[in-house]
């Protein structure tokens, strides 16, 4: 498995990859936020088709993502969601939110 990282790119894009999962959730949650305050970038994408593998965490830092770009005044969707993020978002009863974000 791959080193778990969050970027933003030049092109307005949140790329997460790797595992999301309680030992990664924390220190991508700093940095995340800080990209996203630090960007002037008035789009965001979050894009999840590099996470590996996602525990509940995965979706929680969505969400983060998601409270901080809104706070920041910027549009926000979501994009490349894997299969075991959307299991977890349809069991919690959060699949609404991400597909109003395609």
């Amino acid at each position: 498995m791959s080193e778990s990282a969050v970027r933003l790119d030049a092109t307005g894009e949140l790329h997460l990859s790797g595992v999301l999962d309680y030992r990664t959730g924390p220190t991508l949650r700093k940095q995340g936020q800080a990209l996203i305050k630090g960007s002037d970038i008035p789009t965001l994408v979050l894009d999840c088709s590099e996470v590996e593998k996602s525990s509940s965490v995965g979706l929680a830092l969505l969400l983060a993502f998601m409270r901080d770009a809104k706070a920041a005044g910027k549009v926000v969707s979501v994009q490349g969601l894997p299969e075991d993020m959307r299991d977890i978002a349809k069991v919690s009863g959060l699949t609404e939110i991400f597909d109003q974000h395609p």
